[in-house]
């Protein structure tokens, strides 16, 4: 096995180059700001109700989740590289769409459906390959790297689509988008590969016949019948939620203060996003991941809470608050799928994985939404910031309370970690 060429970080960067074109969607705020102007200038273009503006979002987003079940089983039995081949075409497809119409319905079959299944299949193809390279001691890292490409994608995404948008328009951008990645995301699939049946990492600790037995595989049933999985989706839930919910609307937020530069704020996000995802995957290789959760959470609920104090004008504090808002979340998407390769298993990661995820798409769903709704009702986002805060605090609490599950082996209790990094 010492002779197999590790391929570890030619797919890490293929999944990372995967995830920069993937994550389109964190430039939603850039062409919702665009249909927002259609609407209140009554040009006929978009004949949306503003109440209605997230909701290609929030359809994404739960497409998006609910996608990475099914294609995490189909990269976990088949091969990543045809998942993300499948990715591609479907995230293309759903933008080519929505260039051809304006209709409310067209964008959320579009935008919403089409473009939230191939996000799916695309994001999951991506990091389990990428971490079975490597030994336990580098998940978080890795994992951390591969999504990092998703959270950093509006750095060049949102200044792009600007320029794209005031050349020809947002229906042609949506085109010139669609096609790029669709051919970009399907090239770069051919590099992703899983390493051979019993690959093991040089650097990985050697097993005793008895650590070996002890290393647990839960199937996606075993899973569900633990508390922890149910800890880790609400958890899941509120933390991506909520800093989804300021990253759909940071562009309208920015708007009063910076003008036509409010994309600044969005692609600083977006650094703030791919930071967190590899800061906080380094981290909880050391502290742990529940440990990191509780932190990151905590400084969330404090984040968001400061937007209570904080004028579209004061542009500085705006930035900074966007950019920790950011980072904040990005934590997110590199602790969960560590802590489900940690907790239960790297077999079944795929869809075990794909099942936690689903916690993201909820989150995505309702809190862009609900915060929508009391905008539209009370020409404020102030009730919907408290109630995301008080929310993530709940969260931090039950991060502390989250721990590794226990499995039966042999008609014996076991706790179900197959390394030491959580201890």
């Amino acid at each position: 096995m010492n002779q197999i060429k590790n391929l570890g970080w030619r797919v890490t960067f293929a999944g990372l180059g995967i995830n920069l074109a993937l994550g389109i969607l964190y430039t939603w705020s850039i062409f919702k700001l665009s249909i927002k102007e259609s609407i209140e200038a009554q040009d006929g273009v978009f004949n949306w109700s503003l109440s209605s503006l997230n909701d290609p979002y929030a359809v994404c987003c739960l497409v998006f989740a609910f996608a990475m079940i099914f294609a995490g089983r189909l990269q976990d039995r088949i091969s990543p590289r045809i998942t993300a081949v499948i990715g591609g075409i479907l995230t293309g497809s759903g933008l080519i769409l929505i260039s051809f119409s304006t209709a409310w319905i067209s964008w959320i079959l579009g935008f919403g459906i089409l473009t939230g299944m191939g996000l799916g299949f695309g994001y999951a193809s991506a990091t389990p390959p990428a971490i079975k390279w490597f030994p336990p001691a580098r998940t978080g890292m890795i994992a951390g790297i591969v999504v990092a490409g998703f959270g950093l994608a509006s750095v060049y995404i949102a200044p792009l689509g600007i320029f794209l948008i005031d050349k020809f328009g947002l229906s042609q951008s949506m085109l010139i988008f669609g096609v790029a990645f669709l051919v970009i995301v399907s090239a770069l699939a051919q590099f992703l590969v899983n390493p051979p049946e019993g690959y093991v990492h040089p650097d990985a600790p050697t097993l005793t016949k008895a650590s070996a037995a002890a290393v647990i595989n839960f199937t996606p049933g075993e899973m569900m019948k633990t508390d922890t999985f149910y800890k880790l989706w609400i958890i899941f839930c509120v933390g991506s939620g909520a800093g989804l919910m300021i990253i759909g609307s940071v562009a309208g937020m920015a708007k009063e203060g910076m003008g036509s530069m409010a994309w600044i704020v969005v692609a600083l996000m977006a650094v703030g996003n791919a930071s967190g995802r590899v800061v906080a995957g380094i981290l909880s290789d050391r502290i742990g991941r529940a440990n990191t959760l509780f932190i990151m959470l905590l400084f969330q609920a404090v984040v968001i809470f400061s937007l209570l104090f904080i004028t579209p004008t004061q542009v500085i504090l705006l930035v900074l608050a966007a950019t920790l808002i950011g980072f904040n979340y990005g934590t997110n998407l590199s602790l969960f799928p560590s802590a489900t390769k940690d907790f239960f298993g790297l077999k079944n990661f795929g869809v075990n994985y794909g099942l936690v995820f689903s916690a993201w798409g909820v989150g995505g769903f309702i809190f862009p939404r609900v915060s929508q709704m009391i905008v539209a009702q009370t020409n404020s986002p102030r009730i919907a910031y408290l109630l995301a805060a008080g929310l993530l605090l709940l969260g931090a609490i039950l991060a502390l309370m989250t721990k590794a599950p226990v499995a039966v082996v042999q008609n014996k209790p076991f706790i179900g970690i197959p390394v030491s990094e959580e201890n």
